[in-house]
């Protein structure tokens, strides 16, 4: 029967061969894949040439330097940092240690002797945690392309919607025959913008519509239609819709009937 080997790869260092050996030979036995360094400096050359290394089980006392800074170089070695968790094994650590090991973000330690039976449940644990993040990142890239691709075609449909205003504008300009009349003298002093959402209004669109038309957010285009309506002393968007109408238009005579 073949065992299964797990997704995340064990990188064990202790400057002790006697003591990395037989906890690799341990690990491997329970379905992990395991890389021995030796020193610091082997590890960090290891972890840059591997990219499944993802675990690592650490001395805490190393010659050149300790475990500790081993991990913040590790940290240092890619960008964007790659996911791993690490482990540390001590004969003996005092409180400082213990505290420069939790802001470092090391996940645990294990006092020296190891009882394997104990640090497989740890390295375990620390299998499911690195698991659920790459599960998490990759949900999380999936959710950004998405977001990405909508993006892009928000602003295709306001480009095209751009260029349909602009088709409209040039026939309007160029077509005597299809010129708009006169406005009345209330609606010349509102500004370009201003008589733009006016004249959506009159045309029956809601806010979400023209909102969509000018490219600019519904909350915005309120308050345009609150300022025409204030500018011309009128008190709703009928009666604005009326004023703006022609006057052989079904909604002028609509309302003109009486």
């Amino acid at each position: 029967m073949i065992k299964s080997v797990s997704e995340v790869k064990v990188l064990v260092v202790d400057d002790q061969p006697a003591d990395v050996e037989p906890l690799c030979d341990f690990l491997e036995s329970h379905g992990y894949s395991c890389v021995a360094a030796y020193s610091a400096e082997q590890a960090l050359s290891l972890y840059r040439n591997d990219s499944a290394i993802s675990l690592l089980l650490c001395n805490l006392h190393l010659l050149g330097f300790d475990g500790i800074e081993l991990v913040h170089q590790l940290k240092a070695i890619t960008q964007p940092p790659r996911l791993f968790e690490a482990i540390l094994l001590t004969g003996h650590a005092d409180k400082a240690d213990l505290i420069r090991a939790l802001r470092e973000g090391i996940a645990d330690y294990y006092q020296q002797p190891v009882e394997v039976d104990e640090l497989l449940k740890g390295v375990r644990r620390q299998e499911q945690s690195l698991l659920e993040r790459r599960r998490q990142a990759r949900e999380l890239g999936s959710l950004n392309q998405r977001l990405h691709h909508l993006a892009e075609s928000i602003d295709e449909l306001y480009q095209d919607l751009e260029k349909a205003r602009g088709h409209t504008m040039h026939r309007r300009a160029s077509d005597p025959a299809e010129s708009e009349p006169e406005l009345p003298a209330v609606f010349q002093k509102l500004s370009p913008r201003q008589l733009e959402v006016a004249q959506l209004v009159s045309q029956g669109k809601t806010n979400f519509q023209i909102a969509c038309e000018l490219g600019i957010t519904e909350n915005t285009v309120k308050l345009y239609v609150s300022q025409v309506l204030r500018l011309t002393h009128m008190h709703n968007r009928t009666q604005l819709a009326l004023a703006l109408a022609p006057r052989s238009s079904p909604l002028h005579q609509r309302f003109t009937a009486h």
